[in-house]
């Protein structure tokens, strides 16, 4: 594993539990919309965490956090990403995996070796929009293949996707919602303007203001449980 980041506390990202936040460095999409892009393409090693270091840091937590989230990059990337899972579960904690959907061959490993107790998906467009969306060719199967993976596997999920008035309308959010549709969760996230996204063009977008994102949830609602705005 190769881990460029650790949020030792955090209320929000596993719900209603206290957990620690795991970044895996390397991403196989290049979103130009990416709050994270020194995980991504900016590989720095003196930025590197020692997966040791990581475990020596739960070890002393484990009377405090109920969880850990492991995020990215894209941690689905790394081959040996069950096997410091289940360290981590052998000390007690629960685990969510924030993943992009393009592995799903380790998504149905890792649910089959309970090893996830949460699952979170990132959908970034309709299928005909996703590979101009993260900037590389997308294998829209192994997408679709993830979303049913997700939806069949007995574990709390959600899906989830980042939102902006440049590359998506009310028609591309139907399509999107549709693509999961009966799915317990979908969370709309405005997008917002951050001085370190990966292209920064995107720093002078527009984001959907809050009325305008009600009425995208709206229409995502009509194909799932669920639909809520961040």
């Amino acid at each position: 594993m190769i881990i460029g980041g650790l949020q030792k506390t955090s209320l929000l990202d596993y719900p209603k539990k206290v957990s620690a936040i795991i970044f895996t460095m390397g991403c196989n999409f290049r979103c130009p919309f990416c709050y994270n892009p020194n995980l991504v393409s900016r590989l720095n090693k003196r930025d590197i965490i020692p997966p040791a270091d990581i475990f020596e840091f739960l070890k002393r937590r484990k009377n405090v956090l109920d969880a850990v989230v492991i995020t990215g990059g894209e941690p689905s990337r790394h081959a040996d990403l069950p096997e410091f899972i289940k360290k981590i579960k052998d000390l007690g904690f629960l685990v969510k995996l924030d993943t992009n959907g393009t592995n799903p061959l380790m998504l149905k490993k890792l649910i089959q070796d309970k090893l996830i107790d949460y699952l979170a998906m990132d959908i970034k467009g309709p299928l005909p929009k996703y590979s101009k969306i993260v900037n590389v060719t997308v294998s829209t199967k192994k997408i679709r293949e993830s979303i049913k993976i997700i939806m069949n596997s007995n574990l709390p999920y959600e899906f989830r996707s980042t939102i902006l008035s440049a590359l998506h309308s009310g028609e591309d959010v139907e399509k999107m919602a549709k693509l999961i549709k009966g799915a317990k969760k979908y969370y709309l996230q405005k997008f917002q303007a951050t001085g370190d996204l990966n292209n920064q063009e995107f720093n002078n977008y527009k984001s959907y203001t809050d009325k305008e994102m009600k009425k995208l949830c709206k229409i995502a609602g009509k194909y799932v449980e669920k639909c809520f705005m961040r």
